[in-house]
């Protein structure tokens, strides 16, 4: 039970008549405290607040959407298409917001930049754990990826167990098949450690749910799923623009080539049968 203190009001207000002993209950549970002492720039640019503040919000932001994709993921593997709406369409609240995060940095001059890029030394966003996590839930998987997390037992772990799993697409196709879409075995059967490739017969199954009714189930899983890839390639082009803005050419920290890798992973397919299928419709 929380210790509390009644304290008079203050005359004419309608504040509130209890103080707490040590932290309050909101701070129990947020660990709003904790949270704002996160915060250690390492320079004294006003710049970088802003920098390390944004990268930490979206660091949470990742940690939701995995979550909810972990959540919709499970749900298919039950056949509860319900459940696994609702998660898809929170995931997708969740992504709008990590996709408005980038707005305090987007617009960072180079000078800005670097004013306080060489302190942070060889750290870099490709080492976010979590958004490897991300990625290997969209089927984007890659053993090299995870280097970065060897000496971390935990982390590491958490990206091993998502490497061999079945992706959140991977179940949908699945959940495609048990409803009797033409889903070949050799895409059920396959690799789940390797990055998916796209499937002419996965586009066909996608196909006769686009061309079928519209207000069949799996056409509302399909057009969630497709939000959630927009998401995705937006917030991968927003995050290639903001860093082109910000440090142009440059090779990026940690070892990257900067631009050119945001690039080339800006490019990374997402759900692909569920873009080039419009075009069969």
């Amino acid at each position: 039970m929380t210790d509390t203190t009644s304290v008079p009001r203050d005359p004419g207000t309608d504040d509130p008549l209890v103080t707490f002993h040590g932290k309050t209950p909101y701070d129990d549970y947020v660990h709003a405290s904790l949270l704002s002492s996160l915060q250690q720039p390492l320079t004294n640019d006003p710049h970088e607040m802003a920098f390390l503040v944004t990268t930490q919000v979206m660091e949470l932001w990742f940690t939701l959407v995995v979550h909810e994709w972990q959540a919709a993921r499970d749900a298919l593997v039950k056949d509860d298409h319900e459940r696994a709406m609702d998660a898809l369409r929170r995931s997708i609240s969740a992504h709008h917001a990590l996709n408005d995060s980038f707005r305090p940095i987007a617009r960072m001059t180079p000078v800005q930049f670097n004013g306080f890029r060489e302190a942070f030394g060889a750290a870099s966003g490709f080492q976010s754990a979590k958004y490897r996590q991300m990625e290997f839930l969209l089927g984007d998987k890659s053993r090299s990826l995870m280097n970065p997390q060897r000496a971390d037992a935990r982390a590491y772990a958490g990206l091993e167990e998502l490497l061999n799993q079945p992706s959140l697409y991977d179940e949908t196709l699945a959940y495609l098949h048990r409803r009797g879409l033409p889903v070949p075995e050799q895409v059920l059967e396959r690799d789940m450690t390797t990055p998916y490739e796209a499937d002419p017969d996965v586009e066909e199954a996608w196909r006769r749910v686009y061309a079928g009714p519209q207000n069949d189930p799996l056409l509302g899983l399909g057009e969630a799923l497709t939000d959630i890839a927009e998401l995705v390639i937006r917030w991968r082009g927003d995050h290639l623009l903001a860093a082109r803005r910000a440090m142009g050419a440059k090779t990026g920290s940690g070892g990257s080539s900067g631009v050119a890798w945001l690039e080339k992973r800006a490019a990374r397919p997402v759900f692909p049968e569920l873009w080039t299928v419009r075009g069969r419709v």
